[in-house]
């Protein structure tokens, strides 16, 4: 017989009718918002599949919009967050796309303009149960479920740099679970994700963002901490 947890009989704590649609889309949006770092002053939200057919009876829209200003999945305020968002000065465009047959059916991409001009895009699905994937981050294909700590690089895909980033987190008593790399080739730039059983202190981040040729770094807290 196969296994169970709690979780999949109860599911997550959350307002809203699916944990897909709604615990799922919080929790995608609040990991976006850390990924960003700040809160953006307009997000292009492109929803494809299911996202697409149903957001507004499931009120993934509103889930997806509370996540981005860091409402927890069981947050009342999650019914008002359309107009909370007005409020803080966030503006949200609400897009319905069509990203092929290979795309989970539950998946939004997020256009962030942020408050200085700058545009990151990042695709993400809610994969079920309320667990969550961030498949690309401008371009780059990671995967990121946010459920440990998180370390973003972007370099020069040059000798070395890998190294001297693990070093530091070594250093920091900082143990990693994953690492991945994707680059635009060789030589150019790229993309490093790192994923911790320790939050990535700021300091760590610091000396990091001084190694030569890195020239972004982006701590993300675990979405539990």
């Amino acid at each position: 017989m196969p296994r169970y947890s709690v979780f999949d009989i109860m599911g997550p704590i959350m307002i809203g009718p699916s944990s897909s649609h709604t615990a799922g889309a919080v929790r995608l949006g609040l990991m976006v918002r850390k990924i960003v770092g700040v809160q953006p002053s307009k997000v292009i939200i492109q929803l494809h599949g299911s996202f697409a057919d149903t957001y507004r009876g499931h009120g993934t829209d509103l889930a997806l919009v509370a996540g981005l200003l860091e409402l927890p999945e069981d947050a009342t305020e999650i019914t008002r967050s359309l107009e909370l968002a007005e409020e803080q000065g966030l503006v949200v465009d609400f897009q319905l796309v069509d990203l092929g047959s290979e795309v989970h059916p539950n998946t939004a991409k997020f256009i962030c303009i942020l408050p200085e001009g700058r545009e990151i895009v990042i695709l993400g699905h809610s994969t079920g149960g309320g667990s969550i994937l961030i498949s690309q981050i401008n371009g780059y294909k990671l995967m990121l479920t946010g459920e440990l700590h998180s370390l973003i690089t972007n370099h020069r895909d040059e000798p070395g740099i890998v190294a001297a980033v693990t070093r530091i987190l070594a250093e920091h008593d900082v143990n990693i679970a994953f690492l991945s790399l994707a680059r635009t080739g060789k030589g150019e730039d790229a993309l490093m994700t790192i994923e911790a059983d320790e939050p990535i202190p700021v300091g760590a981040g610091a000396q990091i963002l001084g190694v030569k040729g890195v020239h972004g770094v982006t701590v993300v807290p675990a979405l539990n901490s």
